[in-house]
């Protein structure tokens, strides 16, 4: 037996099992170059789509914030003149009741003058009457005391 055969020589089962995990790992860098190809290639055509839309959503989120600032600005107006109708209408009932409170006090100011008038002529009416009694009385007393 010579070392020189003419038939290949069999390769060991490492050998073997290290060519089958070169050529899985060499297969599987293929694939994974060509997935990300791929995804670059989608990413560049969907950049430009994307940003379409996010320019339309964009305008339409301006447009959105200008609704929204013109209700607010036409809530807020209609607020204010709500607010000055309701202070104006106040102010009229205000000044329609101090009108009408002035009147009532005039008129019991009135009232009450004429009663202290009419109290007064009682009075005075009564007191002269009253101090003739009370001298005719002390006189009348003191007759009496002297008398005695």
């Amino acid at each position: 037996m010579s070392l020189n055969s003419p038939e290949p020589e069999e390769k060991g089962f490492f050998e073997k099992v290290k060519e089958t995990i070169e050529h899985l790992w060499d297969g599987t860098k293929e694939t994974a170059e060509e997935v990300k190809d791929k995804a670059a290639d989608t990413i560049d055509n969907l950049t430009p789509k994307a940003s379409a839309g996010r320019a339309k959503v964009t305008r339409k989120a301006v447009a959105a914030k200008k609704t929204v600032a013109a209700k607010a600005n036409t809530a807020s107006a209609k607020a204010r003149k709500a607010v000055v109708n309701v202070k104006a209408k106040a102010d009229d009932q205000a000044k329609k009741v101090i009108e009408k409170a002035k009147k009532e006090a005039a008129t019991i100011k009135v009232k009450a003058a004429s009663q202290a008038k009419g109290i007064s002529a009682k009075v005075k009416e009564e007191v002269p009457a009253k101090k003739t009694a009370a001298a005719k009385s002390s006189a009348t007393k003191k007759r009496s005391v002297s008398a005695k």
